[in-house]
């Protein structure tokens, strides 16, 4: 039987240790020091446990969607591995779907944290200078597009009920993250780094919004 037919939860200890890998990888970017950057820490740990812990743990938004439509589920074996992806039970519990899906979101979330980690070793590259080259001439906070790229990678691979609703709630966490660095940076660098920020997007490369409202 493929192991998507089967029924992989109740791996408490894959659980732990892809939670564990993506919290201290976390911290070891944005090395929190303020309230709201532990909040946002907090946020993110709190999405990871909902994720992992309904991916390999127990399927939480299976029993509840399954207890409250009954019949009317789009699938008729829920507890599968398979089925246990939303999107695939919502299209019929389609193999095809999750085929191209779960690629793609793992190119999503490891393309994040390639961005995240080319944005790192920029700016330690940098030496408390401005950096304008690279990745930073393509968008202002590399290392926060890369969580972004990360958490839609995320809900693409394993949406939950939980993180379907914490997950917009991070993005503007990370935005208003980046509006606090911001005026940090034009505190330093003044005009140099305000001419920057006309020319160059917030998050997303070629934006035609170049001074993003954050």
């Amino acid at each position: 039987m493929h192991f998507l037919d089967s029924n992989l939860y109740g791996l408490w200890g894959t659980v732990l240790f892809n939670i564990l890998i993506f919290v201290i990888f976390t911290y070891a970017v944005f090395k929190p020091t303020t309230k709201r950057d532990w909040r946002t820490l907090g946020a993110f740990t709190a999405f990871l446990v909902a994720l992992f812990s309904e991916m390999f743990g127990f399927p939480l938004t299976v029993y509840f969607l399954t207890s409250v439509l009954g019949n009317k589920y789009p699938v008729l074996d829920p507890f599968t591995h398979l089925n246990g992806h939303l999107w695939v039970a919502l299209a019929g519990g389609s193999p095809l779907l999750y085929s191209i899906l779960h690629p793609l979101s793992s190119i999503m979330i490891f393309g994040g944290l390639l961005v995240i980690a080319i944005g790192w070793r920029g700016i330690h590259s940098g030496n408390g200078e401005l950096v304008t080259e690279g990745i930073y001439n393509y968008v202002r906070h590399p290392q926060y597009s890369g969580f972004i790229l990360m958490i839609i990678g995320f809900l693409v691979q394993w949406p939950t009920i939980i993180t379907l609703v914490t997950g917009p709630i991070l993005l503007i966490m990370y935005t208003r993250l980046a509006r606090k660095e911001e005026l940090v940076m034009i505190d330093l660098f003044g005009e140099e780094y305000s001419d920057y920020r006309e020319k160059v997007p917030a998050f997303i490369p070629f934006s035609k919004i170049k001074k993003a409202n954050i």
